[in-house]
Parts: structure tokens; C-alpha cells; sequence
């Protein structure tokens, strides 16, 4: 990140809340359950499904997981109720797993005997690797019980390889993306042309495994990699794929579709949209500049 890009991060705390808002309206479906509803049944109409996912993280508030979980418990009501092509995603430090693991494993199961009923399929998210080890212990027990259910891998990370290994002898649902998450060298790899051969190898991997794969990424060159496995190992177009942040290089997502392959949009929504919002900025310095330009009245192209 350069000296420019640290100033704008910087400033983000000083940016006010509806300016943040307005520029994050493309990423965040809205608060209301009723905004993703829209979002989801808008995505289907253009051949697309869908993941929703209930903001909020890093959780140190029993009371806070189980507003979570009631959260959850409405989404899959609605996806069953409007008959949506969706699922869910999940993040353990929302549901506890900073404050007692057992407790979290148990938040985690009453919403996925919910989805089970639903026939939701549900995303366990990886988040920083502070809990990585922690997420793949809790997925693998609750896998077992609830086979409807996914993990993430993250490209950038290490560890990947050995994880995936550990997978892919169950056929393990993984949802592939490189990592967001600012980590250490000594953890995760920094250079970006390491991180895409280590994307592509995970992919190659998983595929011939027999996993199914959810392809994550925004990155083109990583779109063609992935086409060119999917051709040279004959899959199906029900053996994987493709997923995409809501607001992300959405003319890459529509050639995606047109093309004939399956794609999911992550549709983030809820009331802790700011934080969220903040952490993209911080993450992506790229779209914090457009808060500076819209703080300095420039119009962005």
C-alpha cells in the first residue's frame, strides 16, 4: 500500500456515515431483510442465485449470537416462503466463537437444523487466521451431521494446500477465493502472481478430487484459468461455480452467465452494514478513494 493509499485509510474514520453509505450502496444489498429479498429475487430474474449473509463479526455479546441466530432463522424462512435460488453464509465469530467454541458449535447447529428443514444449503465463511484452525475443527464436526453445508479456502494463506488435503477426501463443498484478510508474511503469501498460481493449483486440485467448487474471484485471469480446467477435465456445469461479490465488475459477471455457467452473488445486508463497509474500505483502498472524491465533490467515471 503506498504512502497515499495509508492517508486515505486514515481518513476513513472521519468520513461520515451517509457518505460511507452512499458509495458502499452498490456492495450492500440495505438493513432489511426485505432490501436482500429484493436483491436475491432481482439476481434470480437475471439467471443468477444467491448467498445472503447477515452482517456482523467478532461477536463478544451472548445476547448479540442470538440475535444472529433469530436473523438467520427469518432469512431462511423468507428463502423458503419466496421460494428464492439462495443460500446462506455464515461467520463463526458472529455465532459465538470468540467467546466459547462449544457454545458456537451449538449456535451453528440450531441454524443449520433450520436450513436442513428449509433445504437451504449453508457457507461456513473463513475469516482472519487467527481462527482458521478453529472454523475447519467446528465445520468438519457439524459436517458430519450436515452434509448440505460448505467451507471457504482462502488462496493467499499457506496453509491452504494441507487443508484442501485434508478435504478432499470427503469431496468437501469449498467455496475457493484468494483472502482479504491482512496477515503476515510468515502466514500468507504477499506476492499476487504467488497468490494466483496457489489459487489455480487449489482449484486443480479440488476439481479432480471430485469437490465441488464455488470459483470466487473478480480477477479475469483467474476466470480463464478456471475455464480452462473445467475444459480440459470435461466437468459438467453441476460440478462448480462461479461466485461474485454483490456490485463487483458486473460486466465479467454477466459474461459469466451468457457464457452458460452457474454464478452466485454474495449479498451481504443488515444493520452492521458500517462496519463491514469500513473494513472493505480499509481492505481496498481502490474504493476509498472514491469517498475522497465524493467528500471533494469529484464525480467518479
Amino acid at each position: 500500500m503506498n504512502l497515499f493509499n495509508h492517508l486515505i485509510v486514515a481518513f476513513l474514520p472521519l468520513v461520515p456515515k451517509p457518505i460511507v453509505r452512499w458509495i458502499s450502496r452498490p456492495y450492500v444489498a440495505g438493513v432489511e431483510l426485505a432490501d436482500a429479498v429484493r436483491t436475491v429475487k432481482q439476481l434470480n430474474q437475471q439467471g443468477m442465485c444467491a448467498t445472503l449473509d447477515v452482517l456482523g463479526e467478532s461477536t463478544l455479546d451472548p445476547a448479540l449470537c442470538e440475535e444472529a441466530i433469530a436473523d438467520y432463522h427469518r432469512v431462511l424462512e423468507a428463502i423458503e416462503q419466496e421460494r428464492l435460488d439462495c443460500n446462506i453464509s455464515l461467520k463463526l465469530t458472529q455465532l459465538g466463537l470468540l467467546i466459547d467454541r462449544e457454545q458456537c458449535r451449538q449456535n451453528v447447529r440450531r441454524i443449520m437444523q433450520k436450513a436442513a428443514a428449509c433445504g437451504v444449503f449453508v457457507r461456513v465463511d473463513m475469516e482472519d487466521a487467527s481462527v482458521t484452525s478453529a472454523t475447519l475443527e467446528l465445520f468438519q464436526q457439524l459436517h458430519a451431521e450436515f452434509p448440505n453445508s460448505g467451507i471457504v479456502l482462502q488462496a493467499y494463506l499457506r496453509r491452504t494446500l494441507a487443508d484442501l488435503k485434508n478435504l478432499t477426501a470427503q469431496k468437501t463443498n469449498f467455496r475457493l477465493c484468494k483472502g482479504i484478510y491482512i496477515e503476515p508474511r510468515t502466514l500468507a503469501f504477499k506476492n499476487p502472481q504467488i497468490i494466483n498460481e496457489n489459487y489455480t493449483l487449489l482449484l486443480e486440485r479440488g476439481l479432480q478430487a471430485g469437490c465441488y467448487v464455488g470459483i470466487a474471484t473478480h480477477d479475469e485471469k483467474l476466470v480463464w484459468q478456471a475455464l480452462r480446467l473445467i475444459d480440459t477435465l470435461a466437468l459438467s456445469r453441476d460440478q462448480y461455480e462461479f461466485q461474485m461479490l454483490l456490485g463487483v465488475d458486473e460486466e465479467l459477471r454477466d459474461l459469466i452467465v451468457r457464457a452458460g455457467h452457474k454464478l452466485r452473488v454474495y449479498v451481504p445486508f443488515g444493520k452492521r452494514w458500517y462496519a463491514y463497509c469500513t473494513r472493505r474500505l480499509k481492505e481496498n483502498p481502490q474504493i476509498a478513494i472514491y469517498v475522497l472524491k465524493a467528500l471533494l465533490g469529484i464525480k467518479t467515471k
